[in-house]
């Protein structure tokens, strides 16, 4: 980095952002249509909502590495205090989330005795034994969780259009696409 200081995100930080930000705004509104359905709409939705799930699961852990290795632009020096705060803990939880997400999905399908079965035919292994108590518990988690990441994701949005639109900081910029 010859000693000159990151303004943008990498290439791959961006693209594993945008990919992953399609990603959980599909997997939201696929839960909706979930668990507002018991039509014939609901096991495609579900086989694509595991899939896209674990798909997002390995992506963030992808992105976690590559976080590690390459870091993040800094935010801007007249940032208050507590919105640099505000900044770093939003993005723990948004990595907080998904990655336990699907392992929750995961558990509870588990905990369910469901097979667990992706595109492809492709069959995950259980990683929790039967119980009709820890899947009842899992499922609450996940629909209750769910509403947080959406909100999260939708607090995420408000601040990058405020650092776009309102305080014109380059924070937005960092993670467009583009020059």
């Amino acid at each position: 980095m010859n000693g000159s200081v990151k303004t943008r995100f990498t290439t791959v930080q961006r693209l594993l952002h945008w990919l992953m930000a399609i990603g959980i705004l599909a997997m939201l509104f696929m839960g909706v249509g979930m668990v507002s359905t018991i039509g014939r709409e609901y096991v495609p939705l579900l086989v694509t909502h595991k899939t896209l799930g674990i798909v997002i699961l390995v992506l963030a852990l992808v992105r976690l590495i590559v976080r590690f290795l390459s870091g993040a632009p800094p935010l801007p020096a007249d940032l208050p205090e507590p919105m640099k705060l505000a900044a770093h803990l939003s993005h723990v939880g948004l990595y907080a989330l998904m990655i336990a997400m699907p392992l929750i999905g995961w558990a509870m399908l588990s905990a369910a005795a469901y097979p667990i079965v992706l595109f492809g035919g492709v069959n995950l292994p259980p990683i929790l034994p039967q119980s009709d108590t820890l899947h009842a518990l899992l499922w609450s988690a996940h629909y209750y969780l769910a509403f947080a990441f959406f909100a999260l994701v939708l607090t995420h949005l408000a601040a990058a259009l405020f650092h776009g639109l309102v305080r014109r900081d380059g924070v937005l910029e960092t993670m467009l696409p583009g020059k």
